[in-house]
């Protein structure tokens, strides 16, 4: 069972926010201010979020080096990993 995951969240204008969590359920409630947790600031001026992609990884130092690798991408390229 993954413990950790990388995930994207497509905000209301379009953009596609990249990070790592072990609960996505709980994150995408956080990056829509529905849990008074930390949400990323990127995505408060840009709700409501929908989780469109992840994967899961065993640890968080796979997760990050994944997350890390994600974000190099085009949007054209993040967008073919949500596709797929």
């Amino acid at each position: 069972m993954s413990k950790w995951f990388v995930y994207m969240v497509r905000c209301k204008d379009e953009t596609l926010y990249t990070g790592v969590t072990t609960d996505l359920e709980r994150r995408v409630k956080e990056h829509n201010g529905e849990i008074k947790r930390k949400g990323a600031k990127c995505t408060q001026a840009r709700r409501p979020v929908e989780l469109v992609y992840s994967e899961g990884f065993q640890n968080r130092s796979v997760a990050q080096k994944r997350e890390a690798a994600i974000k190099k991408l085009s949007k054209e390229e993040k967008e073919g990993l949500v596709e797929n």
